[in-house]
């Protein structure tokens, strides 16, 4: 009762335009030697990505080398450091007493005895002897 229309093929060239039929033919050989440009460009750019993503993570890896080099280098110039302030200290000290040792000669004796003058550091704060130690804060600590 009811009739159904069969709609005409779109790739058959049954009754259809000669000329029209080799321009979608045409068009579909563009379009996909346009995907497939397309999907070489892209597979080249995940390419590059790739390589770039491999040469920036050697490059990560060789500057936390040399940051853990450097901070090892850091640590035991500190420990030398500090052993350099004790013996200072200890020299100084030392150094004092002998002084005070040469006073005593001196006003013993009657004889005048050349006694060099000793720095002493803390009245330098600006060359403090002891280490400075980074101040650590954090956030909430404005907070109380």
């Amino acid at each position: 009762m009811a009739s159904t229309q069969i709609p005409a093929s779109s790739g058959s060239s049954e009754g259809g335009d000669p000329a029209m039929d080799e321009r979608k033919r045409k068009r579909m050989l563009s379009n996909r030697e346009s995907a497939r440009r397309s999907r070489m460009r892209k597979q080249k750019l995940l390419e590059d990505l790739t390589g770039e993503v491999s040469q920036l993570q050697g490059a990560n890896e060789h500057l936390a080398q040399s940051i853990k080099v450097k901070e090892e280098a850091l640590v035991e110039m500190e420990a030398a450091n500090e052993i350099l302030r004790a013996q200072m200290m200890e020299l100084s000290d030392r150094l004092r007493f002998l002084n005070s040792i040469l006073e005593i000669a001196e006003d013993v004796s009657g004889f005048s005895v050349e006694i060099p003058h000793i720095l002493d550091p803390l009245l330098m704060p600006w060359q403090i002897p002891h280490p400075i130690h980074p101040i650590m804060a954090s956030a909430d600590m404005f907070l109380h």
